[in-house]
């Protein structure tokens, strides 16, 4: 069984720290940091929630996928960065999308993507869902 992705979706937080803002607190350099992980600068949560950049970045794939939020079958989110325990960052994203469909978050780190493909993959299989949004926050 396969399926196929319609559509994706990004939002990043508005503040960038960079290696040098971060070698005026911290004993390390620009190029200490890239030699070893090859990153310049990382984008902060100052005033956005996990939520907000979940829900923007799933109604950009919607709309790449010309899809509507009642369209969905299910919503599955992978994180470990979701803004509350409960309700689950899913939950809180179908809420603000305006989906009616079942939400479930998969919390296991790096390895969620890889379990959420898997669980989608899963419910593709035996025919349950034919539209799903999947989100990695």
């Amino acid at each position: 069984m396969s399926f196929i992705v319609l559509g994706t979706g990004h939002s990043v937080p508005e503040r960038i720290v960079t290696n040098d803002e971060l070698s005026t607190f911290l004993d390390t350099s620009d190029d200490w940091i890239v030699r070893r992980v090859g990153v310049r600068e990382r984008r902060i949560c100052t005033k956005e929630t996990v939520v907000q950049l979940a829900a923007e970045a799933a109604e950009k794939a919607l709309e790449m996928g010309g899809t509507k939020p009642e369209e969905l079958d299910m919503i599955l989110c992978a994180t470990v960065s979701g803004d509350d325990i409960a309700p689950s960052l899913a939950c809180a994203v179908q809420e603000k999308i305006g989906a009616t469909c079942p939400a479930m978050e998969i919390n296991a780190a790096c390895s969620a993507f890889l379990f959420m493909l898997e669980t989608a993959a899963g419910f593709f299989a035996r025919g349950n869902i034919k539209k799903n949004a999947s989100c990695r926050c």
